[in-house]
């Protein structure tokens, strides 16, 4: 499915690398509006460098955010540095790593896709607390007809963005996009085919900018 000719996509690969954004931070808006005015404690998993644990500290209690890059997790620390008392930082793998309780609210961006498909779900189930949200950004194979027509979609409306929210100027690629990346391996189909055998009810949604969002309420 040729919508956009090689020529006109090296041309927009370019501009995007002059003009980049953050398209994880792109879907923090739709996240918070998720979730209730006020929470105890959160827990961000994958969290870079913290942009959206410092977004979930206005509304909680307690907000822990884990990575397992130790370069990166001190670069959230620097960025929280001490206005959030109530925030915490720590180096962790996940699924094994994560730290213990329950948590109202788990946070999962642009990270599922590293890991165990099967195995973080339940474990991420296993950590809500009753009536908790789990919110999962995630990035997923392209297979079917619908997942390149977004994606040749987005191509464009990418470069748009970029320009409106770089004002027309070039820029530096965002420190919350510097993390190393692979591609995903399991198709949308097969995470909502996983994802709903072990989370009943469970909502997903293909998205703009080559991602999916899941939500689950326990």
């Amino acid at each position: 499915m040729k919508i956009l000719t090689p020529r006109v996509l090296r041309a927009l690969e370019r501009f995007n690398a002059a003009h980049p954004w953050d398209h994880n931070a792109h879907y923090h808006p739709w996240l918070l509006r998720q979730l209730p005015r006020r929470i105890d404690r959160a827990l961000d998993v994958g969290c870079g460098t913290g942009d959206l644990v410092r977004l979930l500290a206005g509304r909680a209690k307690e907000v822990c955010g884990v990575d397992s890059d130790p370069g990166i997790v001190d670069r959230a620390r620097e960025l929280a540095g001490d206005r959030y008392p109530h925030v915490t930082f720590s180096v962790a793998g996940a699924p094994g790593g994560l730290p213990p309780g329950s948590y109202d609210v788990i946070t999962c961006v642009a990270v599922l896709h590293h890991l165990p498909l099967a195995e973080t779900l339940t474990r991420f189930r296993q950590q809500l607390a009753p009536g908790g949200t789990l919110l999962v950004v995630g990035l997923a194979r392209e297979e079917a007809f619908v997942d390149h027509l977004l994606g040749y979609a987005s191509i464009p409306l990418n470069a748009v963005t970029g320009w409106v929210k770089n004002r027309g100027r070039t820029a530096a690629r965002p420190a919350s996009m510097t993390a190393v990346t692979r591609p995903a391996d399991a198709a949308f189909a097969e995470i909502v085919r996983e994802a709903r055998r072990i989370l009943p009810g469970a909502r997903l949604r293909r998205r703009l900018f080559w991602r999916y969002t899941l939500v689950w309420r326990a």
